[in-house]
């Protein structure tokens, strides 16, 4: 390690000390905590289980940059790279459409022997799975409806799919010994005020009630349901609303998933978590950065993210919110994308890490907002990207921007041959 990273570390302790942080404790326990990275970065949510298709379901990906992946074996050479360039051991997130497998299979006949390379691989990585049922992008969504379509057949095969899914993520937690978070998120709505509102809603709970029938183990696999307030073609109604999730969620144990893009665009998901907590056994929550709309961009280090990790460490909500990334942008370096995104959530949890939490605390206890305004707005240009840095240099990981270098190096040598 460069002498002047442990120097920089050596001061900034020096000066978090003198408020009560022990530093050397919130690096412990950053170390423990597990992002679970997005697959659908590397290929602009294309998968290959159906090869190249038309994205649909409010989901859209602009950019051509070279180099997207082409096949599972890419992808994960592409998440190997990223991983390699961001602190700690993590997870990856999949979706349905990545099975890997020569087999021509729909979605609602998939099986645990489909994604077995991608078991395989997280085994020898150290990496935890989670998993997604694909309820878009397919002939039977493209009128807007899945679970909650009013023809039965077509509800019988999404039914039949997320119970398949359900079944995959059990298998992924089984056999990696983490548990696998399984999260539903359905497109539908209506792209123009409907008449009736309740009885999608009806057929949608119905659905879910058959979906979650099947009893898991749940140090296997965890429930997640993703709300979302309006999309492409859902400009007007969606089904799965933010209430809807939230009451089905808390009735029936279920992790309620607060996706950053997924709200309104003045609308902080921070202050949710804390109310959440209060009622649930867990949060899942997805890190994105919306612009204007659930756009998907990749994470930046906004006052959005901060008050996120603040909101998870100053109310010891860490060990109960699984944290997750959302993010497609296909105008940049794919593989940059994961490293910048993921590296900042985990800058934002140490940033929020080293506030002096009980003084702020005592401060506001007792009245003394003029003590809280203040260390608030001074820590604030404290000294934690040397904590950083040192953070990134003891877990083997490029310090700073030297990460940039190996990208551009892999995209030479790996994603330009494509």
């Amino acid at each position: 390690m460069r002498k002047e990273v442990v120097q920089r570390f050596e001061e900034a302790k020096q000066l978090y000390e003198q408020h009560g942080v022990d530093v050397d404790k919130a690096l412990e326990k950053l170390e423990q905590i597990k992002i679970s990275v997005h697959c659908w970065q590397g290929d602009d949510v294309q998968g290959f289980l159906f090869g190249d298709q038309e994205l649909s379901g409010g989901i859209s990906v602009t950019g051509q940059y070279p180099g997207a992946a082409q096949t599972a074996e890419q992808l994960r050479a592409d998440l190997q790279k990223a991983l390699s360039m961001i602190p700690g051991k993590h997870k990856v997130n999949l979706h349905a459409i990545y099975a890997d497998t020569d087999e021509q299979v729909d979605l609602d006949q998939l099986e645990p022997k489909h994604f077995q390379t991608w078991v395989d691989w997280a085994k020898e990585q150290g990496l935890g799975l989670d998993f997604n049922p694909t309820c878009f992008s397919h002939e039977k969504s493209k009128d807007g409806f899945t679970l909650s379509h009013p023809d039965p057949e077509i509800r019988r095969f999404w039914i039949d799919h997320c119970k398949a899914s359900r079944r995959i993520g059990a298998y992924f937690g089984e056999q990696l010994g983490q548990t696998c978070v399984t999260n539903i998120w359905v497109p539908d709505g209506y792209k123009d005020v409907p008449v009736d509102r309740l009885t999608p809603r009806q057929r949608l709970k119905e659905a879910l009630d058959e979906v979650f029938a099947e009893e898991l183990n749940p140090a296997h696999n965890l429930d997640a349901l993703e709300s979302k307030l309006f999309g492409i073609g859902s400009e007007a109604y969606v089904v799965g609303s933010h209430e809807f999730y939230m009451g089905y969620g808390i009735s029936n144990n279920k992790l309620i998933c607060l996706d950053a893009g997924h709200f309104h665009p003045t609308e902080s998901i921070a202050g949710k978590l804390s109310s959440l907590s209060l009622f649930t056994d867990g949060i899942l929550l997805h890190v994105s950065r919306p612009m204007r709309w659930d756009s998907d961009h990749v994470v930046i280090m906004d006052d959005e993210l901060i008050e996120i990790g603040r909101e998870l460490v100053r109310n010891n909500l860490i060990e109960t919110t699984h944290i997750g990334l959302d993010f497609f942008d296909g105008s940049i370096n794919r593989v940059a994308a994961w490293v910048i995104g993921t590296r900042n959530t985990i800058k934002a949890l140490l940033r929020a890490m080293l506030e002096p939490t009980e003084s702020l605390k005592k401060a506001e206890f007792e009245g003394d907002y003029t003590t809280r305004l203040a260390l608030l707005e001074e820590f604030k240009s404290y000294p934690f990207g040397a904590v950083w840095d040192y953070y990134c240099a003891q877990m083997g990981v490029p310090v700073r921007e030297n990460w940039l270098a190996e990208v551009k190096a892999y995209e030479t040598e790996v994603l330009l041959k494509r």
